[in-house]
């Protein structure tokens, strides 16, 4: 029986910072289950206290996997970030490639020369919640302030997977490359890029949630896993139930156990709780009973 949802947010509950009626109401079904709800996302802490407070999930995995916390607490349980120094090497790289870049770190958003590609996306999103700076060089102000840096993007509107390469042959880190193109464009900012978010080697979504379910004594195969990009697609793959949102990217849809004829803006995050989590609990209750 699964004890445990790891659902990614933008794409799979959250769709520019809306929550559809049927997801929220799914969530408080979920609720009144034993199962233990966390969330899995790309961003970091400060910019979804709001939504934690609003689903009130058990657990969260942020950063993509470089920050784990007990939301009830608010504590948190394991930290995962690359050292200033990759960080460092990283940004030569990029300067050599003309990419903007931008900085998260526990309380601020850098971006250097101006609010570009994510940055500004995340700012049009989130500037109520989160506080954004601007600088010159990243590099000068890494030097000065020496900050606690939990992720590092780099964007631009080329194909990034050489760059991708680049930095992983030279550092000890992963570049995870996504695509904002096409049917997957950023209509937030109305633009087509790519950006590679560098993390430390090894460590994803689903690393972090398999650290997540030895804290807690749960298996791989308790667990269900709901998403709709690129970086959902290991914890979706070796979950017990993997499932991808209607609409995700092909390379989701095809290591999913179950893939939402719903989409993000129509309750596919819902479907998926009542299919696997609140329907299945009915009949194996009733079966008990009988």
């Amino acid at each position: 029986m699964i004890k445990l949802l790891a659902s990614d947010l933008d794409g799979t509950i959250v769709s520019n910072n809306q929550i559809t009626t049927d997801d929220l109401e799914a969530v408080e079904r979920l609720k009144q289950t034993d199962v233990k709800f966390v969330i899995c996302t790309g961003k970091t802490y400060v910019m979804t206290k709001d939504i934690c407070h609003q689903l009130e999930p058990a657990y969260g995995i942020f950063g993509n996997g470089t920050q784990i916390m007990n939301i009830q607490t608010g504590k948190e349980i394991i930290r995962n970030t690359i050292t200033n120094t990759q960080i460092m090497d990283c940004l030569k790289i990029a300067k050599k490639h003309h990419l903007h870049i931008h900085i998260y770190t526990d309380h601020k958003i850098i971006a250097q020369e101006k609010l570009d590609y994510m940055a500004y996306r995340n700012y049009i999103l989130y500037k109520d919640q989160v506080e954004f700076e601007i600088v010159d060089s990243i590099e000068n102000y890494i030097k000065e302030k020496n900050p606690n840096i939990l992720k590092l993007i780099l964007s631009g509107e080329k194909e990034l997977s050489k760059v991708k390469n680049e930095i992983e042959s030279k550092e000890k880190v992963t570049a995870i490359r996504i695509k904002k193109c096409g049917q997957y464009i950023d209509k937030v900012v109305g633009k087509e890029y790519e950006y590679l978010d560098i993390v430390p080697k090894h460590i994803t979504k689903y690393q972090a949630l398999m650290q997540l379910s030895i804290y807690l004594g749960i298996s791989m195969e308790q667990i269900m896993a709901i998403g709709d990009n690129i970086n959902d697609i290991e914890m979706i793959k070796h979950a017990g139930i993997g499932v991808a949102i209607g609409g995700s990217y092909k390379r989701v849809q095809n290591v999913a156990t179950y893939v939402t004829k719903n989409t993000v803006k129509t309750g596919g995050f819902a479907e998926a709780v009542d299919k696997f989590l609140i329907e299945t609990r009915s009949e194996n209750v009733y079966s008990r009973r009988i």
